[in-house]
């Protein structure tokens, strides 16, 4: 297929390649050109603007940053007026449901069909195609989506437009608040003498177990809080799920915590950390290291 790809970062590189390395034409446009252009000896053909790169796409991969720069992406960069009517936009950044149904309503009234499609499982996920990927919009455009997505990882639709960025806003507050959880008690155990590292190998395996006690629980232990996915982004996550709770009428008092929580590590500086870098800030506030 013919597939453009807008916005070539520590997400979009990787899935870019995977879908070159899978037999896929791909279009690539990025704000930064020298980022794009490391997918040129994959396959890829590298644009200078975004209209450019979509004019001749069957389907449209978006990994922007956020929902404004979408919009403007879209609708003032020319992008949605280059796209063919019958193209599917498939936008698999985090953005708000209503950013997502709005954008949707828009590129209908160009014959475009959107997906909402954002992912979970960081650029390890992204490098191996294991991404758990949740998607909004009508299931036939899934239908037709469906060979991309295989190329990626694993899809599951969810429901109607929208639904999708729902689904990964759920998503990123189970992340983000489990992260505060595993960080609080590695640092309580750590603050009264016990081996945090054992105390982590300890609980494995046993009802507190999880995915994030696993991988972040790791990166505590060693302090690498090298960006996989940042402070920044998991804060901006937590603050679309506390607009979209507010909405729609629904009270989120444990997200609410955790977002002054991220807000306050960016505060001091630590915005471009592994959102297990929460830890540092919770290391701080009780005197350790």
């Amino acid at each position: 297929m013919q597939i453009a790809v807008l916005g070539i970062g520590l997400m979009g590189l990787p899935m870019a390649r995977r879908l070159c390395e899978g037999g896929h034409q791909v279009q690539a446009w990025n704000r930064s050109r020298e980022k794009a252009e490391r997918l040129r000896p994959f396959g890829a053909t590298v644009h200078d603007t975004p209209a450019a790169a979509v004019r001749d796409a069957e389907m449209v991969v978006c990994l922007l940053e956020n929902g404004p720069v979408i919009e403007d992406v879209l609708f003032r960069q020319g992008a949605a007026d280059a796209m063919r009517p019958g193209t599917l936009f498939i936008d698999m950044a985090s953005i708000q449901p209503r950013e997502a149904r709005d954008h949707a309503a828009r590129l209908a009234e160009r014959g475009v069909q959107q997906l909402d499609a954002p992912v979970s499982g960081g650029t390890v996920g992204a490098e191996n195609g294991t991404l758990a990927i949740m998607v909004g919009g009508k299931p036939a455009d899934f239908e037709r989506a469906r060979p991309l997505f295989q190329v990626l990882g694993r899809a599951t639709h969810v429901g109607p437009s929208g639904a999708g960025e729902l689904a990964k806003l759920a998503n990123q507050m189970i992340v983000g608040i489990t992260i505060g959880a595993v960080a609080e008690a590695l640092l309580l155990c750590a603050k009264g003498g016990a081996d945090m590292a054992k105390v982590r190998e300890a609980i494995t395996g046993g009802f507190a177990d999880s995915r994030i006690l696993q991988l972040h629980g790791q990166r505590m232990v060693e302090r690498d809080f090298a960006p996989r996915a940042k402070i920044a982004v998991q804060l901006k996550d937590m603050r679309n799920a506390l607009a979209t709770a507010d909405e729609i009428g629904f009270d989120a008092p444990v997200t609410a915590l955790f977002e002054r929580l991220y807000a306050e590590a960016a505060e001091h500086g630590l915005t471009d950390l592994d959102h297990s870098g929460l830890f540092v800030e919770l290391a701080s506030r009780n005197g350790l290291r």
